[in-house]
């Protein structure tokens, strides 16, 4: 029995990554006299690495070596990262951003089912809390029984880490439990924490490797709460 959706936020709730956070690193950058921009192409490359400060210190690495050997460098990183956050959530407040085709209606009719939610996610709970504010209701963040975010966690995904957390505290056995994610790591993530997965893969993730997804959808546009449970009663743990 499905009793549990668990969303995965950039890139699976709206197309935040190349609209959303690529703009506020490069708005970061400039406040902070960095001479960096991160295009689209770029930006997408560099998803390849999970969290916005371990994404900071990977780019660093390759063209500002010296910044990075620095030993104030860790400080300095979380301050840009606190820049880039204040950017975001300005931006997301404003509109800027809007949530994917079928995302809103899955989870509201969730919701009328009497399905728990809940989030498990790498960005930070502030941007999470201004994504929900602004594209669903200004108390939408009570519509979740858990939100996992930003560093409760040491790993980030691919580890399983965050949803094993959400687990623990949503107090529904992994199988009961659909993740819906967009990316490879995600994949390995949820399916690591044992969660049956569906993916609603994205300009940037589409044809990643999705192996162990109940399956792969281009978005929730067609997606009704009913076929989530048909895909979830068909999973097998050997799929």
């Amino acid at each position: 029995m499905l009793n549990a959706l668990i969303f995965d936020v950039d890139g699976t709730l709206a197309d935040t990554e190349r609209d959303g956070h690529r703009v506020a690193f490069n708005a970061a950058f400039r406040e902070a006299g960095l001479p960096w921009n991160w295009d689209v192409p770029t930006y997408g490359e560099l998803l390849a690495v999970s969290g916005g400060k371990e994404r900071l210190a990977h780019y660093a690495r390759l063209v500002a070596p010296d910044l990075a050997a620095r030993p104030d460098f860790d400080a300095f990183l979380r301050k840009l990262h606190t820049l880039k956050t204040g950017h975001y959530v300005r931006l997301v407040a404003s509109g800027a951003v809007e949530l994917r085709p079928g995302v809103a209606n899955l989870i509201r009719e969730a919701r009328r089912a009497g399905l728990k939610l809940a989030i498990a996610t790498t960005t930070s709970p502030e941007n999470v809390s201004a994504l929900l504010r602004a594209s669903l209701a200004h108390d939408a963040e009570k519509w979740f029984d858990v939100i996992g975010a930003g560093d409760i966690v040491a790993a980030k995904k691919p580890a399983p880490d965050i949803y094993v957390w959400v687990l623990e505290r949503l107090g529904v056995p992994a199988a009961e439990c659909i993740a819906i994610e967009d990316t490879a790591n995600g994949v390995k993530a949820a399916c690591g924490a044992g969660i049956p997965t569906l993916v609603t893969e994205n300009d940037y993730t589409r044809g990643q490797d999705f192996s162990g997804a109940v399956a792969v959808l281009s978005d929730l546009c067609a997606t009704i709460l009913a076929e989530v449970e048909v895909l979830h009663r068909t999973y097998s743990p050997h799929h």
